[in-house]
């Protein structure tokens, strides 16, 4: 269903009538700007799966070393969902792996239903790239998706592709609309031509793993084209490294140098916000924003201490409060004092937040206990908190800076104009690095990190493996490096299965099972399509 105020306001924001030339009869007009309807609300589908802390992102974060959320007495237990993604424990009727099933398949049959239309050639191309970034996540999480032509009848079950057969057509969409794709320009909240370039470098990265995630292999064809995708991005001049590591994900951070692709929000404006404020309230403790608004964190998502030690700190030590890029010999990405709309309001620092918080005057706050609110890197062994530490247990991430400009420095806008990014250059940077180390090419690799990480003011790197077998978190290799970089931005659980480790052990998960490389097929899914097949071991 397409909500009209809604679809007017994404209207008004397109360049349609550029793309209406006189070659358009008045019906192809009528029908294009149809066409364009519904594109917009195809666009709007990526909130869903992309935006929820309930959906890809606990899907692929908290079922990694990167995140996790305890039970805090009574709150987030949940009959234990957020538990079990985290323990590898689910089934094909828990409800996130419904939930993602389903929105990723609406964004999926909209995008065709754009195709129903007569389009231009680059409404076409949106559609059928936001068609292939639905199937490429449906294909990562669950090994198969439902697929209709534009026409199809809707009385019948839609056909069903999976492993390589199924990758294959998403390379192929990608290939066959690239060149009728916008170029890429300074907007970055449409598909661009760098868009479907990265979503191609990531198929081609991830080719071996979709046929074998159990023993994945990478073809040196495969890495070339990875290499050939990534140099012509990395090329063109237009992405560069932000100043500082959080400008990308500040209120307004559309300019960021560093976007790809990215669904837009605007600070006070309701219509089309992705609720994006959720990506810090799950995280902050209830009173992270002390006297400004007292209960407005949700107390949840928290990281493990050795992910956090990635970084090259001891989360048992303390953490400095307040320090600078200038002063500090840290790894900006851990977080520094963030000199932007934040400051002046809250004392909430951008990054990894361990031990005493403050407010924006510099006074240690508390927890509801009116204990000191200082957050411990200690968690529950069953990630159960019923100890009199429940509150402040597990070292917090903001990754998204909260955006206080519409609430005029209240406590937060309720509706944030940070911009939620889906692809990002350090990204692309990283999967051409991988590349080059799978192909041998240890130095270039190296080269590439180190760029990355001078940026990020952390010192140079004198060697690097891909990965440590013996250890997920082995901070001197390239996987933790994607680690720091992309933390909290769903492509963890990925990326642990392509550099196989994904069964191995860590904090908080004590066994694993091999059918968990991939999800099992949702219940209800395999009662609608007899198409779908159930994953091996559910």
């Amino acid at each position: 269903m397409i909500v009209l105020p809604l679809v007017i306001m994404m209207v008004g924001c397109t360049k349609l009538n550029e793309t209406l030339n006189s070659s358009l009869s008045q019906s192809q007009a009528a029908n294009s700007l149809n066409a364009q309807l519904l594109l917009n609300a195809a666009y709007v589908d990526l909130i869903t799966p992309f935006n929820g802390q309930d959906q890809v992102f606990s899907l692929e974060e908290n079922a990694s070393d990167e995140s996790l959320v305890p039970t805090r007495g009574g709150d987030w237990d949940d009959n234990g969902v957020w538990r079990v993604i985290h323990n590898h424990t689910w089934n094909a009727d828990h409800q996130q792996v419904l939930n993602v099933f389903n929105s990723l398949n609406k964004l999926n049959f909209d995008a065709t239903n754009v195709l129903t239309f007569t389009t231009t050639k680059q409404q076409a191309a949106e559609a059928r790239f936001l068609r292939a970034y639905s199937l490429y996540y449906l294909l990562d999480l669950y090994g198969q998706y439902p697929f209709r032509n534009p026409g199809d009848n809707l009385l019948n079950p839609p056909v069903v592709l999976s492993g390589t057969a199924g990758l294959n057509f998403i390379i192929s969409e990608l290939k066959t609309v690239l060149p009728d794709l916008a170029p890429t320009t300074n907007n970055k909240k449409i598909a661009t031509q760098d868009a479907a370039r990265t979503l191609l470098m990531h198929c081609y990265l991830q080719r071996g793993a979709i046929a074998n995630r159990a023993a994945p292999t990478f073809a040196a064809t495969d890495m070339d084209s990875v290499i050939y995708y990534g140099n012509q991005i990395m090329s063109n001049n237009i992405y560069s490294y932000a100043a500082d590591y959080f400008d990308n994900f500040k209120a307004n951070n559309g300019n960021s140098p560093e976007i790809i692709f990215a669904y837009p929000n605007s600070s006070g404006n309701v219509v089309n916000s992705s609720g994006i404020q959720a990506r810090w309230m799950m995280t902050l403790h209830y009173n992270s924003y002390s006297a400004q608004a007292p209960n407005a964190g949700w107390n949840g998502f928290s990281t493990m201490s050795d992910f956090y030690n990635t970084f090259g700190v001891n989360a048992l030590g303390p953490v400095p409060t307040t320090y600078s890029m200038a002063d500090s010999s840290l790894d900006s990405r851990i977080g520094l004092r963030y000199n932007s709309n934040i400051t002046p309001y809250s004392g909430i620092r951008p990054g990894m937040l361990v031990g005493q918080q403050y407010d924006a005057a510099g006074n240690p706050e508390k927890d509801r206990k009116n204990q000191p609110l200082a957050f411990t890197p200690t968690i529950a062994s069953n990630m159960i908190e019923t100890g009199s530490n429940l509150e402040v247990a597990g070292i917090r991430v903001i990754k998204y800076v909260p955006d206080f400009t519409d609430a005029g420095g209240k406590y937060y806008s309720s509706n944030s104009g940070n911009w939620l990014i889906l692809m990002r250059y350090p990204d692309v940077v990283l999967m051409v690095a991988e590349a080059q180390m799978r192909k041998g090419n240890n130095a270039q690799a190296l080269l590439l990190v180190n760029q990355l990480r001078a940026a990020r003011n952390a010192p140079a790197l004198t060697s690097m493996s891909l990965v440590n077998p013996a250890n997920v978190d082995d901070p001197t290799t390239l996987l933790a490096e994607r680690g720091r970089e992309l933390y909290w931005e769903s492509y963890r659980r990925t990326d642990l299965i392509r550099f196989g480790v994904f069964l191995k052990i860590w904090q908080y998960k004590p066994n694993d099972d091999p059918k968990n490389l991939v999800y099992p097929v949702p219940t209800q899914a395999l009662a609608s399509n007899p198409n779908l097949k159930q994953n091996p071991g559910y």
